[in-house]
């Protein structure tokens, strides 16, 4: 099974996505499997993995919705707010569909990247620690600090981080990004994204070449079994299209790559985290 494991969908009127305005008019609109079928058949992509884009229940319940109309949707990755009293009941009741395969932990928008490490944000990881859920980690590289502590003190979690932690590609600053990496790939259950790269580089200005140094580190700290291919689609088309984002990563793979690898980078992987 060949599967994007990040991708996302949307409906503007449905009110909770206060990021996307006007002024990004190439995202608001909306968004729907329909739309994506035509890249997923160009490049023999069987499924994907759609991930919450709204910090809200009523969008998570919106995607399983989907999920139950397009079978191209293996998995969806929704929200869950850990500081509400009733994060395990949410949890809980969306674990009963089917497609539902764990939550992302959106730390890119916190002020204050160190509230994961509150007593409260570290006792709901360990409970989703214990029970083997598949949990998404949004962050910035500027936020990785707290997110080593994090692992440290939660070494069982289940997790993916998103955009590998979104490093300044445009300036193309590599430390202490790179450094930080190596310390979070030492945690043998936490995989990283290829995703969301082309939107942290020169949108107007950017090339292939830009990529390499990131794409190979990830590569080499977390090896070829813990790494996920992840379109990013829509967002991505504020720098580039679904078929560039492709080009991008396979570019930049190393010419010992074999066929095994590239079915573990383009599926295998995420059907092992996300126990599809």
């Amino acid at each position: 099974m060949r599967i994007d494991a990040h991708q996302h969908y949307w409906r503007i009127d449905r009110g909770d996505y206060g990021w996307i305005g006007p002024e990004l008019p190439i995202l608001y609109r909306d968004y729907g499997p329909s739309d994506l079928v035509p890249h997923l058949q160009k490049h023999n992509l069987d499924a994907t993995i759609v991930v919450q884009a709204a910090p809200t229940l009523e969008e998570t319940a919106y995607l399983l919705s989907l999920s139950d109309e397009s079978q191209t949707i293996a998995g969806v990755v929704g929200w869950l707010d850990l500081n509400d009293p009733d994060y395990l009941l949410h949890y809980q009741r969306f674990s009963k569909h089917p497609k539902y395969v764990g939550f992302r932990v959106m730390i890119q928008e916190m002020p204050d990247a160190n509230r994961i490490l509150e007593p409260h944000f570290i006792e709901a990881l360990r409970y989703f620690a214990e029970h083997d859920v598949p949990v998404d980690l949004l962050v910035v590289s500027h936020q990785l600090a707290p997110v080593i502590e994090l692992l440290d003190q939660v070494p069982g979690l289940r997790a993916v981080i998103d955009h590998i932690a979104k490093p300044r590609i445009a300036g193309g600053v590599l430390e202490p990004w790179k450094s930080q990496m190596a310390a979070i790939a030492k945690h043998p259950n936490v995989y990283c994204k290829l995703s969301g790269m082309v939107t942290e580089a020169d949108h107007n200005n950017w090339k292939r070449e830009d990529f390499t140094s990131y794409i190979r580190h990830i590569l080499e700290v977390f090896g070829t079994d813990r790494v996920m291919f992840g379109s990013d689609w829509p967002v991505c088309l504020l720098a580039a299209g679904y078929e560039d984002v492709v080009e991008v990563l396979t570019h930049s793979l190393p010419e010992t790559w074999t066929q095994h690898d590239d079915d573990r980078l383009f599926g295998l992987n995420a059907k092992g985290f996300y126990k599809l």
